[in-house]
């Protein structure tokens, strides 16, 4: 029995942000940061980890598997196109999980159907009608989605609908594919199709809505209180183009209004704000300060007025406790001091269970920044154990630098490089500032001809003392790929985030180097006729 079942007020938490969120314009995750944000949503309580798109690529598949094998507690859900290929990659990849879901979808929509499926809507019912109970076969757990539903005619979407649950499926998600609709619409539109497809009560009803025009938010929340039970939604509310609704602004909202909703999630709302830090740092995609629930100034009060009713009463002025989200694990101090010990009590505290030589390395890079900062808070043990004990290997590595600046000549920077096979190299070069010429030097070092698309820097914590946190996105021949860095030295704090990008790109190389042989290799094998 789904907690649906047995409760009709609670709301599944559906989370995208590893597929949805990870098709963000330069966000590039390797298979174990792609774990380790699945572990933290497991700890934040999700009901669903849509893990990836198996079939999209060796490294996709190789993250959802290694999710399903390690992750327990959420379903875990492969996303497939309604093609015999997908849906069978994506069982192979969910099928070592404790409670496996595929997700299959096709459109609906005329304008979808007709130019970029060119097909017909009588074909794609039988798409539909073939996909899921293809899927079937596998699982018990099986969603259907009409992609574009929410341009489509609703008639026809709920004959497909209809066909999807008469083939077992048991979510039906109605998806708002490109921000296009409004809430009272989109409330509207479920109601219809409650109308017209019979089984759609027999099954659980899902959003997934998209924030083009800021509304993704509101049209799930309309989805819900249309009678909608799982709601699709990403960290940071991220994803394609403007990204999806926040989960973080869903999770809050029917907390803080669950007296006048009747709506209850199964999330712990005290990890929200760990899990936006992760996913940000490891996307490098940066949260806005005036963001909702996690921004920087959410609970911040500048005007005199509003100060003065915080300090004789929080509740003048705030509507939820910054507690409830997990704020309250800054206040976790410690100093050069503290021992191992110390050190993992701290990080047993924040849900980091290290030990042996993972807890040597984080206590020796601890240390060096404790002789650098008066105190390491949570947030900086986070960002420090985040950067140091990532599976990078094989990978480029910055071994040291030398830079000399001066606003008389142009930076030049030499640095060393740990190669992928253990040997170190060095590089030279001049740059525009000393950052630019560490990338630079590090290009000559490695050999590399990456191009910097991206560069930003952010302070993890408040004073002088502060850690850096430096994210970067570079290309290399045609890759992508991404990598942050952390250190008290905005030099080596960038300098590491661009080894950690370029190692991030030349494996995604190499994968795509790989799949181009073997298919180029299966040709020459096949006989002409």
């Amino acid at each position: 029995m789904t907690p649906v079942e047995q409760d009709p007020s609670r709301v599944l938490i559906f989370d995208t942000t590893l597929r949805d969120g990870e098709q963000s314009p330069g966000i590039s995750l390797n298979p174990s940061e792609k774990l380790e944000i699945a572990q933290q949503l497991a700890r934040l309580g999700v009901d669903i980890i849509e893990a990836g798109f198996p079939i999209a690529s060796p490294g996709d598949f190789e993250a959802v598997q290694a999710i399903a094998r390690q992750v327990e507690g959420p379903v875990i859900a492969g996303l497939a196109r309604v093609h015999v290929a997908d849906i069978d990659a994506a069982w192979n990849a969910v099928k070592d999980a404790a409670r496996p879901r595929i997700h299959t979808f096709v459109s609906t929509s005329d304008i979808h159907i007709e130019h970029q499926l060119q097909s017909t809507r009588e074909d794609v019912k039988g798409l539909a009608r073939a996909a899921v109970a293809h899927a079937k076969g596998y699982v018990d757990d099986v969603e259907f989605s009409p992609m574009d539903a929410t341009r489509a005619d609703v008639e026809y979407t709920a004959e497909v609908i209809q066909i999807a649950i008469d083939e077992g499926a048991t979510t039906i998600n109605i998806p708002d594919t490109v921000g296009y609709t409004m809430p009272h619409e989109y409330a509207a539109f479920l109601g219809r199709l409650y109308e017209l497809a019979p089984g759609l009560r027999d099954v659980v009803l899902s959003v997934h809505c998209h924030d083009d025009l800021g509304l993704a938010v509101a049209n799930s929340f309309a989805g819900l209180m249309a009678g909608a039970r799982q709601v699709e939604c990403a960290v940071n509310g991220l994803g394609e183009r403007a990204g999806n609704a926040s989960l973080e602004e869903i999770v809050m909202l029917l907390a803080t209004r669950q007296a006048a909703i009747g709506l209850t999630t199964g999330a712990v709302t005290q990890e929200i704000a760990r899990t936006s830090r992760m996913v940000s740092r490891l996307t490098g995609y940066a949260v806005q300060p005036n963001k909702a629930i996690v921004g920087r100034n959410a609970f911040a009060h500048e005007s005199g007025i509003h100060q003065d009713g915080v300090l004789k009463e929080r509740t003048t002025y705030e509507i939820m406790d910054a507690t409830s989200i997990g704020l309250d694990a800054n206040s976790l101090v410690l100093g050069k001091h503290s021992g191992r010990a110390a050190l993992r009590q701290a990080l047993a505290e924040l849900g980091i269970e290290v030990d042996g030589q993972a807890l040597n390395t984080a206590f020796k890079r601890f240390k060096q920044i404790a002789d650098k900062k008066k105190q390491v808070t949570a947030m900086d043990l986070e960002a420090l154990v985040t950067d140091e004990l990532r599976e990078e290997i094989p990978s480029y590595a910055l071994a040291w630098f030398d830079v000399e600046a001066s606003s008389r000549r142009s930076p030049h920077a030499t640095v060393g490089v740990t190669l992928p096979d253990g040997t170190e190299a060095t590089g030279s070069f001049t740059g525009d500032g000393p950052i630019d010429a560490v990338f630079h030097a590090i290009n000559v070092a490695s050999g590399q001809d990456a191009k910097l698309r991206e560069f930003r820097v952010d302070a993890i914590s408040g004073g002088q003392d502060a850690l850096g946190e430096t994210s970067v996105v570079l290309e290399l021949g045609g890759i992508s790929g991404a990598g942050q860095g952390v250190s008290t030295d905005i030099i080596e704090a960038a300098g590491r985030a661009y080894v950690r990008a370029l190692s991030n790109a030349a494996r995604r190389r190499s994968v795509a180097d790989e799949a181009e042989a073997a298919t180029a290799d299966a040709a020459k094998r096949t006989p002409t006729p």
